[in-house]
């Protein structure tokens, strides 16, 4: 089956519509055709569980990173003997989608290649974000589709900044797994070979701004693969994200939101030698080949 077929019956003068609305008995959702993204999570109180993208301190919401995720070194990458220059976090974020299929439920955006894409990102692709309400749970799949003749190198990930109306320290993360959580520093944006071990308490890690005085929390590989949110020791939400291998955790100082970022890739280690295909963390995928992940944001 072609998981790109439009479907054209679901379709009302798209091209119109800035935001589509899902809605369930349980949740509310809304996604802006830039980007694709979320930008409202709302149960039946009316609590949005998504960050309101004040630009005094993050103007986004819950972009997908696409191409790339994080930053290349120089802000550049090297493939077939020609230089390219991708800005942080890749150009899908910024990019107006197609919406291709719509219900009451679920909603299917489409990215594909084209002349200016190409100029940055020379491998012709199809980019796939399904957006389905099921209960109290929100998922987001990701579809990735090589489209052209060569081995596509490629990272996705998710970046959802969920809203903390409480005070910062009314918060905590708690881990599924009982790990030691090594994390890299991050320097000039790069990944460093510095390492630091996160301390939990019984799984959970109470947040604090000084957690991100040198910006991201990035997990190469983690063995937890959902998180949950409390407030005030209160369980309020989890993320689920079985399949993706690498993990990033942020925020802003004095910021009222928390980003949890799963990722197939991270950005480039100082050591990088620019060739995109040799990227560490990067995904490889064969012509008329898809690729294919789910992460669920879940309101408990």
């Amino acid at each position: 089956m072609n998981i790109f077929t439009v479907n054209t019956d679901c379709l009302s003068k798209t091209k119109t519509i800035l935001n589509i609305t899902l809605k369930n008995h349980k949740l509310t959702a809304t996604i802006n055709h830039r980007g694709a993204e979320l930008i409202s999570l709302k149960d039946n109180d009316q609590r949005d569980y998504i960050w309101n993208g004040n630009p005094e301190f993050w103007g986004k919401h819950s972009p997908v990173l696409f191409p790339i995720v994080g930053t290349l070194k120089n802000n550049s990458f090297h493939y077939e003997n020609q230089e390219y220059h991708l800005s942080r976090h890749g150009f899908a974020r910024d990019m107006d989608f197609e919406l291709v299929e719509s219900t009451a439920e679920k909603a299917v955006f489409l990215l594909s290649h084209n002349s200016e894409t190409l100029k940055n990102y020379p491998f012709e692709f199809q980019l796939q974000l399904i957006y389905t309400l099921e209960e109290t749970k929100l998922s987001i799949s990701y579809h990735v589709f090589n489209a052209g003749t060569n081995t596509m190198p490629f990272s996705i990930g998710a970046h959802p900044a969920f809203a903390l109306p409480e005070s910062f320290e009314s918060y905590e993360i708690e881990f599924d797994q009982n790990e030691a959580l090594q994390y890299h520093l991050l320097e000039n944006d790069l990944i460093s070979n510095e390492t630091k071990i996160l301390n939990t308490q019984d799984k959970k890690l109470p947040l604090d701004y000084t957690l991100f005085e040198l910006d991201a929390l990035i997990f190469k590989t983690i063995q937890s693969k959902n998180l949950t949110i409390l407030e005030n020791k209160k369980p309020i939400l989890k993320v689920e994200y079985e399949d993706f291998p690498s993990l990033g955790i942020w925020t802003k100082k004095a910021a009222p939101f928390i980003c949890i970022e799963p990722w197939f890739g991270y950005s480039d280690v100082l050591e990088s030698t620019g060739d995109l295909l040799l990227k560490e963390g990067i995904q490889i995928l064969e012509p008329n080949a898809t690729f294919q992940s789910i992460f669920s944001i879940k309101i408990l």
